[in-house]
Parts: structure tokens; C-alpha cells; sequence
């Protein structure tokens, strides 16, 4: 892979270009990741609305009818739906775990096999996930383990 960056004065915005002889999984990831840099959650938290980058999540989960998004060092709420958050940064690497959880699997640094085909997933935070058996296989094959 060849990476080029041209700078032209007076040109009016950014234009991404990518070059390939077939889409790969590789190209896929690579245009999911330009496309969703510009992509936020808006999280609630102490009555601010605050605007959070989806690098910095964690993972995000549903109590009670309620989604909490998680980073490093906060919580917040959001008002968007389970489903809603799936969908729209599945491109860019969230992934289901389990029925009331997706997580950001850019942000797992290890994974442990547990019985009944769970996965016990090691967040960047050191907070430890259980992807269940239903999940477990997509999100092994997402991140390239099978």
C-alpha cells in the first residue's frame, strides 16, 4: 500500500482518492475510517450535552431502556438507540456483543476464551466484557480470528 498526501494551495476542501485493483476488506476498513472521521456521539452528562469523538468510546449499553455511552474516564447518556449506535459506526468498528451491549472493538487490547463459547474481551481502560456465545463468532471473524 501506497500512501501519497498532495497539498494544493487554493484547492477548496479535502479529497480522498483510494486506488485498488479489487475491494478488499482491507480498502473497506480503510474507507469506513476516512468516512467516520467525522463522526461524534452527542452523550448527556451533569445536565451538558457533550460532544465525544467515536475513537474515545469504549463501548456503549442499554439499562433499563436507557443507552450509557463509556469512555476511559466518563459516562454519559445517550438519547440515540442500541440499534441506532450499531448501525450507524458499524463501519468503523462497533460491533454487538451481546443484547444489551456494543463495543468498539478498536479499543480491545486482549481477548480470553471462557466456557460455553463466550469471550471475555480486555477494553483499553482495563474493564473487562463478556461477549456472548451468540456474538462471539461474528466478532471473532471481525477482527480477523478465524
Amino acid at each position: 500500500m501506497t500512501v501519497r498526501v498532495e497539498v494544493q494551495e487554493g484547492y477548496p476542501s479535502v479529497e480522498v482518492i483510494v486506488r485498488c485493483p479489487s475491494e478488499t476488506p482491507e480498502v473497506r476498513s480503510i474507507l469506513a475510517a476516512v468516512q467516520g472521521v467525522n463522526s461524534r456521539f452527542a452523550g448527556l452528562k451533569d445536565g451538558v450535552t457533550h460532544v465525544i469523538d467515536w475513537q474515545d468510546v469504549l463501548y456503549c449499553e442499554s439499562v433499563d431502556k436507557r443507552c450509557f455511552i463509556y469512555t476511559a474516564g466518563a459516562v454519559y447518556e445517550s438519547q440515540a438507540r442500541l440499534y441506532e449506535i450499531e448501525d450507524r459506526f458499524s463501519d468503523v468498528g462497533f460491533a454487538r456483543i451481546s443484547k444489551s451491549e456494543v463495543v468498539n472493538v478498536r479499543q480491545i487490547t486482549a481477548l480470553r476464551p471462557e466456557f460455553s463459547r463466550r469471550l471475555v474481551l480486555v477494553m483499553a481502560n482495563g474493564e473487562r466484557l463478556i461477549a456472548n456465545r451468540n456474538y462471539a463468532r461474528s466478532l471473532k471473524e471481525r477482527l480477523g480470528l478465524t
